[in-house]
């Protein structure tokens, strides 16, 4: 457990965000300005940083689809688990009492014979664990055991829960979250290699009412799915999702359980397992549905909390980096977060801004046109691909002109803004959003 400190003054945290704000805004004017006093190889530097850039993300792009592709079609010639294993199913829970009634009895609905539901209620304050209760006891052979433990966070309650499971494989899954019923059949199959330590499963946006949860969805499908799908097919998938995480119970008590250091407890926990040496596969038809944030300010939030908690670990496992015994794929797994999270932000922030400027002081609007179009079309392209692939609604691809030049715009500001307050240490929260009952 990292050491608590004491949270900084609210109005110094706003000082030093402002004061941060303004350097950055004076920075870019002046480069943007007066490129001139940088000299022609600096000019220069940034042309070739940006069409590097620009390769880049072509060759990513590709990438991403022909692995994700050779995945899928590996799962195509697999199957469904005949020998069943027994299942425990870990739900976690802290002021949910608008969704998890309908979280448990979803579980309870699963097409799967062996599992039992562990439901552990993080001291809640509106009802949650009374709600819970009503759960308790056995429905046609699933028990469904109730806890409650005082407020310690997602990671205790997990733990707490996986020490009273009995089964050798564990499903961790979030309050706010609805399994489909095949989900554990498809999943459970990928443990037949004794060399998988996790499966990851796919989440699905359920609220798709406004543009936010659709471009949310979109992203989803399109920026976190069909990454999983190609990683997948090296076994190294870098991110099991909180949703739904199937687990060996022997990967888990080999890390020690989750920790409570960082606020991203599910990324810290995959790359310990990876480092231990364990293979993580992703299976698409093992499907979470959870309710995303609908308004923008509340995505801004959960997003912000992503991107530290994702520094916190890389910090905690930066020896990992330059690991060079073990498993190759772990710190190639760990310098792939950091380019995702760090440096793409930055370089796509970056590369508009000085299109946008090129473009004005120099007329050069064909310039730009083109630059978006290009974008677009390699956004629309692994759109429709991701969305045949998970046999997804086609509706969703129209939103991918929105998704490159202003939701991932506003996406990567604000893991921009993360990442520079992670850097200075400002305190945070856990920030929790209010849920509407979707599920």
């Amino acid at each position: 457990m990292a050491t608590v400190k004491k949270p900084m003054n609210p109005r110094l945290q706003i000082v030093i965000s402002i004061a941060v704000i303004i350097a950055v805004v004076v920075l870019t004017i002046v480069l943007f300005r007066y490129p001139q006093r940088f000299g022609p190889v600096f000019v220069g530097a940034l042309v070739v940083t940006l069409a590097s850039f620009l390769l880049l993300l072509i060759l990513r792009h590709f990438l991403v689809i022909w692995f994700s592709y050779l995945h899928q079609r590996e799962l195509s010639q697999g199957g469904v688990y005949e020998n069943y294993p027994f299942v425990s199913i870990i739900v976690p829970a802290f002021n949910e009492a608008e969704v998890i009634q309908s979280s448990l009895a979803s579980l309870l609905e699963l097409r799967y014979p062996y599992y039992e539901i562990i439901a552990v209620d993080d001291g809640s304050t509106d009802g949650t664990f009374e709600k819970m209760k009503e759960f308790e006891g056995n429905h046609y052979g699933v028990r469904v055991s109730v806890y409650r433990k005082e407020n310690s966070g997602k990671a205790e309650a997990l733990n707490y829960g996986i020490r009273r499971s009995k089964a050798p494989i564990v499903v961790c899954m979030d309050s706010d979250s609805r399994l489909t019923a095949e989900a554990l059949r498809y999943a459970v199959y990928h443990f037949r290699d004794p060399h998988v330590g996790a499966v990851a499963g796919n989440v699905k946006v359920i609220n798709r009412h406004n543009i936010w949860t659709k471009l949310q969805a979109l992203e989803y499908i399109e920026g976190l799915n069909i990454v999983r799908n190609a990683q997948a097919f090296f076994r190294s998938v870098n991110v099991i999702p909180g949703p739904i995480g199937i687990f060996r119970r022997k990967a888990i008590e080999g890390t020690g359980g989750y920790d409570s250091d960082t606020f991203a407890e599910d990324f810290d926990m995959t790359v310990k397992i990876l480092a231990d040496g364990w293979k993580i596969n992703y299976e698409p038809k093992a499907i979470a549905y959870t309710e995303a944030p609908e308004e923008l300010l509340d995505i801004i939030k959960q997003r912000y909390r992503w991107c530290r908690g994702i520094l916190q670990a890389l910090r905690k496992q930066r020896h990992l980096l330059t690991e060079t015994s073990g498993v190759i794929t772990t710190p190639l797994s760990l310098w792939y977060m950091i380019f995702e999270g760090l440096v793409w932000p930055a370089m796509n922030i970056f590369a508009n801004l000085f299109f946008v400027w090129v473009a004005l002081l120099y007329g050069m609007t064909k310039l730009l046109v083109l630059w978006w179009m290009l974008l677009t079309v390699l956004d629309l392209l692994i759109a429709v691909h991701a969305t045949l692939m998970e046999k997804e609604d086609l509706r969703l691809v129209p939103y991918a002109v929105l998704y490159r030049f202003f939701y991932i715009l506003i996406i990567d500001v604000t893991k921009l803004f993360a990442t520079l307050e992670e850097l200075i240490g400002l305190d945070m929260s856990w920030g929790k959003l209010a849920r509407r009952g979707r599920i």
